[in-house]
């Protein structure tokens, strides 16, 4: 008997809740729609922590605060305005996507995601596709990521 709770216990624990998803779902589109399709240093600072940490599996370190990782993307985002640059498109693959609990901190999301690039305002391709783990933080002023691993990059046919 005993042991019989304890096991439904542990399934409810683990099962995963629907509003925290659509959270973090949402909070996620946010952040790489701001990210890849406009350039908005200013609504990107409020997504990201003070301490926000970036590790990327081809690019290394890509930014070990809140302020690097804006100053960065504004230096891209200056570059995007060429009508020739190279412009890319994530795309969250939904059936790859988990997330998880942290009490009194926020979420572990992970998933995989797909990439598209376009030359100026030429055709899109799908170029690549990687595995995340993101940290995100619940504050009073909303999600906001805290940490980003992105890895097992791979190139697409």
């Amino acid at each position: 008997m005993f042991l019989a709770a304890a096991l439904s216990i542990a399934l409810l624990q683990s099962a995963p809740d629907p509003a925290l998803l659509a959270e973090v779902k949402a909070a996620d589109a946010a952040l790489f729609e701001t990210f890849f399709e406009r350039c908005d240093p200013a609504r990107l600072a409020a997504q990201v922590t003070p301490d926000f940490e970036m590790y990327h599996d081809k690019d290394g370190v890509v930014a070990t605060s809140g302020d690097a990782f804006v100053a960065l993307y504004a230096k891209g985002c200056e570059a995007k305005k060429a009508p020739d640059a190279w412009r890319s498109r994530r795309a969250l693959l939904p059936e790859t996507l988990r997330v998880d609990p942290v009490p009194g901190f926020g979420a572990i999301e992970e998933g995989d995601h797909v990439f598209y690039e376009r030359q100026g305002d030429g055709p899109e391709k799908l170029v690549g596709k990687a595995h995340f783990v993101q940290l995100w933080k619940r504050g009073a002023d909303g999600w906001r990521v805290a940490r980003i691993l992105s890895y097992a990059h791979q190139a697409m046919p």
